[in-house]
């Protein structure tokens, strides 16, 4: 720093740093200098009138002393200015003001910064800045010069959508306030140091979620004309959770931890007696999920000013997972021909399936059925923020004319009538629930929230369903919305059997009341088990609370004087599975139970038939019939083995492996009806995954995958496909063909590239065997941070000694 010291005595002097003062950048504040000059031990004298006039008068005799002739004392006083703020830059050029105009905005979204943490967004892949609405955010901005609040306005800009409004919410003004207030759009300087600016923004809780643009705009309080800057960097805006105000709001932190942070879970599919588990990759912090998802909102018809409503998001993504109108991300097919696609069966994650579908900008991809559907709605909805999980009820029935009930028909002689026969129940059928408040419905029908995003049948013209109040269904209060009536009879409907009369009308026969909606599954929250929440979908089953809902909802269907009839029964047939059931490549075995609870003797002739059938409950053909004449003594309970040679479905079975075994018949004595469907599926092998190696980051480590082909005859192109979130891509390996009994052992060697716990999924894709998988948890350590945290706990251990 330097002095002018040429300058005339009791003159204003001026430091300067070493950079221009004003409008260049970095600029300092003038600091003033006072400096006093007078003689060493000398005291300022008045010049009196007397000596004034004889200095006129003889100029020469009395000389004013030299200007120049002085001594400059060591004592320089300092004074500063009173506030940080440079003095106006008209103080300097009278006609000119510089106006302010923002350089740089940085909206610190790296993933460990306190934006990300903060929001419980830190697992998104990218440094975007993604935060949960209902919460403040902080930003940076540098400007051209120091921001005066008494000189100076602001504002953010926030806009979303192709056409954004203000009256829409679409687009958002945010002022600069004093203090902050909740539900509203707000910014506040928290910090400020020079040029530079620390805000804090506030959102509401029902903002409008996706991707926004910023700008900021500046003006001074005279009105002149204003500046804008407009940022680079977007802003993604998601559901919140953890914020008390919104709608999707969960207050167990163990379950936001399972329903919105688990990248993978568990579908259960199979029927009730047999149920299998699959691991699935959610996969919704995946590099490309996040934008995936907001394209799909994109390509939605729904207006960007309905996406700050979660029950018209998961109503809209609901169809657009599917794409039977709308073109929207998978393909259903159960043909059993998958040629031109990827067989349902051998996805095990919904990252491969959203990515296509973005990389193709919209093309859907082929093929998916129930549970690859739900697994990628699962994916969707917690990506954005709303918490979900996948729901597998066994047992499910589709009602396809709205009676609330599941309808058999049978002619004069107990001969199923196929053509009439449209309801069906499929062994399995794997939907999802959300959590939400329901402000649209009464009072305590907030909560879970079941949606199916599989196309069964339309709701007001799309295939959608959902979302639909479980405490509605359990209730049987069917004409709450969305499409409770559908679900109520997948879970609760009572399976009716009508037999044709001489006349064509048709007669109630028989009722089965626990026919549908069993053991409807989830994964257990903080654990790999199976959670049974089918008190949650209906009362227990024969209760007169399970009874009243039934008969509640089959007023509002098309059938509201089913339940008038009733009859006595005293003779019932039930069929048994021992153990696990019947293995793929064996002979099925099973026990059909006859139970005459009556103190006379019964007769009947008994009729089965196996079909084979889809997992959906649709039937593509009988393979076996019999006729078994039965006699039962006074309150006799009889077993009767019934057997399926391998021989006989070895080359009939389809998807699932899945079988339907129909029991008919009539008491002689009383005309008794006897009615009985039982679904089971043949049991096939897993595939055994053996991690090799220590798990490290960074390091390369194997796993090895073991599978024994349970038929007696060859495999026919067998695919494996492997996938470990933080292990490794998925990708395809070529087997061949697997002749029978055969084993196959693969090697897979990787690099870990994320720590803690995290899983490696294989599936086989093969036409002849399905549903045949495994997996294998992997915990993958960090040696640098094991390092960091060694030294760590070795320093606080020194410092305790000390």
């Amino acid at each position: 720093m330097t002095f002018d010291l040429s300058r005339m005595p009791g003159e204003r002097l001026t430091v300067r740093g070493d950079s221009e003062v004003g409008r260049f950048p970095g600029a300092a504040p003038p600091t003033r200098v006072e400096l006093t000059i007078h003689k060493e031990d000398e005291k300022k004298q008045e010049e009196g009138a007397c000596r004034r006039w004889f200095r006129k008068m003889c100029p020469c005799c009395c000389k004013r002393q030299n200007s120049t002739s002085y001594d400059v004392t060591d004592k320089v006083e300092v004074i500063k200015p009173s506030t940080p703020a440079p003095a106006p830059l008209t103080s300097l050029f009278p006609f000119t003001e510089l106006k302010l105009s923002v350089r740089s905005v940085d909206l610190l979204s790296s993933k460990t910064g306190q934006n990300r943490l903060e929001h419980h967004t830190e697992l998104y892949h990218g440094d975007e800045l993604i935060i949960r609405r209902g919460q403040t955010f902080q930003m940076e901005m540098e400007l051209n010069r120091p921001f005066s609040s008494d000189t100076d306005k602001m504002h953010l800009d926030l806009k979303t959508g192709p056409l954004p409004m203000v009256s829409k919410g679409t687009h958002v003004i945010i002022p600069l306030v004093d203090h902050l207030e909740d539900e509203r759009w707000e910014a506040k300087i928290v910090e400020q140091n020079d040029n530079k600016i620390k805000l804090s923004v506030n959102s509401p809780a029902g903002a409008v979620i996706g991707l926004y643009g910023l700008s900021v705009t500046t003006r001074s309080l005279k009105g002149d004309a204003t500046t804008t800057y407009k940022s680079p960097a977007n802003i993604v805006l998601l559901f919140n959770p953890w914020c008390e105000e919104d709608t999707v709001f969960m207050d167990d932190e163990e379950e936001r931890k399972e329903y919105v942070l688990n990248d993978t879970g568990r579908i259960y599919y199979g029927t009730e007696k047999q149920i299998g588990a699959r691991t699935w990759n959610f996969g919704q912090f995946h590099e490309g999920i996040l934008e995936a998802c907001l394209f799909l909102l994109e390509k939605s018809d729904m207006p960007p000013s309905g996406r700050g409503d979660p029950i018209n998001v998961v109503r809209v993504l609901s169809a657009m997972i599917n794409a039977q109108d709308d073109f929207g991300v998978l393909v259903g097919n159960w043909s059993g021909d998958y040629s031109d696609g990827v067989s349902p069966a051998a996805w095990s994650s919904s990252v491969e399936i959203l990515r296509k579908y973005h990389a193709s900008d919209g093309t859907p991809v082929s093929y998916g059925q129930c549970w690859v559907f739900s697994g990628v709605t699962t994916t969707v909805l917690r990506c954005l923020g709303i918490p979900a999980r996948s729901v597998t009820n066994f047992q499910s029935a589709h009602d396809t004319d709205v009676s609330l009930t599941t309808d058999v028909y049978f002619d004069e002689n107990m001969d199923p009538l196929d053509y009439l026969n449209s309801d069906s129940v499929w062994n399995f059928h794997v939907w999802n629930d959300c959590w939400m408040a329901r402000p649209d419905l009464p009072p305590g029908n907030g909560g879970w929230q079941a949606v199916d995003s599989t196309p069964q049948e339309t709701s007001q013209g799309i295939f959608r369903c959902g979302p639909a109040s479980i405490n509605a269904i359990r209730s049987g209060q069917v004409y709450l919305k969305h499409d409770t009536p559908f679900v109520f009879a997948e879970v609760n409907s009572d399976k009716i059997y009508w037999q044709r009369n001489l006349d064509g009308t048709f007669s109630k026969i028989h009722s089965e009341k626990k026919a549908v909606g069993h053991c409807i599954s989830t994964k257990a929250v903080g654990s790999e088990e199976r959670a049974d929440i089918t008190h949650l979908y209906k009362h227990p089953e024969g209760s007169e609370e399970e009874r009243i809902s039934v008969e509640t909802a089959s007023r509002y269907g098309s059938k509201p004087e089913v339940y008038s009839m009733a009859r006595a029964e005293d003779v019932c047939v039930e069929v048994r599975m021992e153990g696990e059931g019947p293995k793929m490549g064996a002979d099925a075995k099973l026990s059909i139970v006859l139970k005459n609870l009556s103190s006379e003797p019964r007769r009947t002739v008994l009729h089965s038939q196996v079909a084979v059938m889809y997992y959906t409950g649709v039937l593509r053909g009988a393979i076996k019939k019999e006729e078994m004449p039965v006699e039962l003594l006074p309150e006799e309970e009889k077993i009767i083995d019934w057997v399926l040679p391998y021989q006989q479905y070895q080359n009939q079975l389809v998807d699932q492996a899945a079988l339907m075994l129909t029991l008919s018949g009539r008491v002689t004595e009383t005309q008794q009806v006897l009615a009985n469907q039982t679904t089971f599926r043949l049991r096939t092998p897993d595939l055994n995954i053996m991690p090799l190696g220590e798990a490290v980051v960074g390091k390369e480590m194997a796993a090895k995958i073991t599978f024994t082909n349970p038929l007696p005859r060859t495999l026919k192109g067998v695919i494996f496909r492997v996938e470990g979130l933080g292990l490794q891509k998925g990708h395809e390996v070529v087997v061949g063909d697997v002749g029978g009994h055969s084993t196959v052992t693969l090697t897979e060697h990787f690099v870990p590239t994320q720590p803690g716990p995290r899983k490696l999924v294989a599936s086989l894709d093969c036409k002849q065997l399905t549903q045949v998988h495994g997996v294998a948890d992997i915990v993958n350590f960090d040696f640098k941070l094991r390092i960091l945290t060694f030294f760590s706990d070795f320093n606080l251990r020194i410092l305790s000694l000390i």
